[in-house]
C-alpha cells in the first residue's frame, strides 16, 4: 500500500526532471468540483485478495495513518478531512494533498542538497576552517558586511534561519551548520554578557544607551544596532537625539568604538 525511500543522495530530486525518465505515465484526469482527498482515497484503494502461499490465509494489511502538512496524525481520512483547514482558489474548496518546500541558488538553478548542506558548501567554500570564520568575523567593523557578502554568494539566511531557529544569530547560525558547534540564541548571549557587567566602565547615560542596543540585538539581530539610524526610534529617542547620545560617549568615533566593543564581548565566548 505504500513504501518509504531513504534517500541519502537526493536521488528523488530525479523525479522533478522530465528528461531523467519522462512525463508521468498513470494520469486521472479530475474535475474542478471533484474533492480530491477522495481521489487520493480511491486511488489508495485495492480490493486484491493475498493469499500466503503457505499457510493459505488471507494476508490483512494494516491501513496507514496519514500525516497533513498542518500535523494533524489521522487513521480516519473521513475524519481528518473535518479537522483540515479548507483552502480555495480562485473560490473553488480544494485539498493540501502534500507539500514540498524547493529552494533556488543565485543563478535560478534547483537547489539539489538540503538548505544545510547547501549552506555548510557555500561557507566552508569560503572560510576552510573556524578560525579562519572567527577572525574575519572578529575584525570586520560592521557585520552587515558580512551578511551582504553571504547572501551574495548564495547563503538563503532567512530560508536558513525558518528551518534551523529563527532566534538564533546569524553568526551561531553560521558556527553550528558549517562547523557543528553548539548554538547560542541571541538571548542567551545578550544575557551572557549582562552577567559580566561589562557595561560599567561606561557612564550612567551611555550604558542606558547600550543595554538598549543589546536588547535591540536579541530581539532583531546585530546589523540593526550598527546603524546610526536605530538612535532615531524608540527607545532610544527617549534619551535624546541621536547628536546628544553620541555626545555622551565623547564623540562619533568613540560612539563606534563602544559599539565594535560591544559587537567583540557579545561573541568572545565563541
Amino acid at each position: 500500500m505504500y513504501f518509504t525511500i531513504l534517500d541519502f543522495r537526493y536521488a528523488t530530486d530525479l523525479f522533478a526532471d522530465k528528461e531523467f525518465d519522462g512525463d508521468p505515465i498513470r494520469i486521472k484526469p479530475v474535475s474542478q468540483y471533484e474533492d480530491l482527498s477522495l481521489v487520493v482515497i480511491e486511488e489508495e484503494e485495492n480490493t486484491t485478495i493475498c493469499i500466503d502461499e503457505i499457510t493459505g490465509e488471507e494476508i490483512k494489511f494494516q491501513k496507514p495513518s496519514i500525516r497533513y502538512p498542518d500535523g494533524n496524525i489521522s487513521d480516519d481520512y473521513g475524519e481528518e478531512k473535518k479537522q483540515r483547514k479548507k483552502v480555495y482558489v480562485n473560490g473553488i474548496d480544494v485539498a493540501i494533498l502534500s507539500e514540498r518546500e524547493m529552494y533556488y541558488d543565485k543563478n535560478g538553478a534547483l537547489i539539489t542538497l538540503s538548505l544545510k548542506d547547501h549552506t555548510k558548501k557555500i561557507i566552508k567554500g569560503k572560510f576552510a576552517s573556524l578560525d579562519d570564520f572567527l577572525n574575519m568575523w572578529n575584525k570586520t567593523d560592521r557585520k552587515e558586511a558580512i551578511i551582504a557578502e553571504l547572501l551574495e554568494q548564495g547563503v538563503l539566511i532567512d530560508a536558513l534561519m525558518e528551518a534551523v531557529d529563527k532566534n538564533l544569530d546569524l553568526f551561531d547560525l553560521i558556527c553550528h551548520i558549517a562547523y557543528d558547534q553548539p548554538p547560542l540564541t541571541r538571548k542567551e548571549r545578550a544575557d551572557n554578557m549582562k552577567k559580566r557587567n561589562y557595561f560599567t566602565k561606561y557612564g550612567e547615560q551611555s550604558q542606558k544607551v547600550l543595554e538598549a542596543l543589546l536588547d535591540k540585538y536579541a530581539d532583531e539581530g546585530i546589523e540593526n544596532i550598527e546603524s546610526i539610524e536605530v538612535l532615531r526610534i524608540k527607545p532610544f529617542n527617549k534619551f535624546g537625539s541621536p547628536i546628544e547620545i553620541i555626545k555622551q560617549f565623547g564623540s562619533r568615533e568613540k560612539y563606534f568604538e563602544a559599539i565594535k566593543d560591544l559587537e567583540y564581548e557579545l561573541y568572545k565566548t565563541a
